[in-house]
Parts: C-alpha cells; structure tokens; sequence
C-alpha cells in the first residue's frame, strides 16, 4: 500500500481521509498544536491510529506543499467567513431582526 492510498485527492485543495469527510487538515491542525496521535484519535474517533499516522507520515515527506496547502485553506476560510460577513443570508438576517424585537421588549417591560 502506498502512502496516497489513505487519501481522497478530491482537488488541488480538498484532500481527504479515505472513506471519511475529514480533511488532512482536521487532523494536521491537532498535530501542529501538538497533540499526540493518540490525542487526535479521541478528538477524531472515526479514524484509526493508523490513518492519523499515515496523514502526519504524508505531511512530514511533503511538508512544504502540505504547509502551502494549509495557507490557502486559511485564506479561503478567512475569505468565505468576511463574505458571508458582509453579506448575510436571509436567515441570519432575520435572526438578527427576531433578537432586536425580542431585545426591545424585554428593555421595554
């Protein structure tokens, strides 16, 4: 078996677990933290040792593209978050519109 067999390659920045929806980056982020593989097992209880093993092995052997892969997934995320900042969906919209109403009548009584 080779290392990229534990990996669904769904794009240049959408790598996956094998048979899971969970990111190399799920798991890289505990990793940098510094939890141990044991650590992110119970924090990913749908992995196995061996798939945490084989994602921090694939991340150590290709540590400068997997780091240039975690960069842009940070401006991504930053990117959609200031997006959806800046424009709200319609319920979110009216969330906030159910709060203030709510906040006015509780100042009020």
């Amino acid at each position: 078996m080779q290392l990229e067999d534990y990996f669904d390659f769904l794009s240049a920045d959408d790598i996956r677990l094998k048979g899971h929806r969970i990111g190399i980056d799920n798991v890289l982020d505990y990793y940098l933290e510094g939890y141990t593989p044991e650590e992110i097992a119970a924090n990913l209880p749908s992995l196995s040792l061996e798939q945490i093993h084989a994602t921090i092995t694939y991340y150590l052997h290709n540590r400068a593209d997997i780091e240039a892969y975690l960069s842009r997934l940070v401006t991504w995320r930053e990117q959609h978050y200031q997006e959806s900042v800046a424009n709200p969906s319609l319920l979110l919209q009216r969330l906030r519109i159910l709060k203030a109403q709510r906040n006015e009548r509780q100042v009020s009584a």
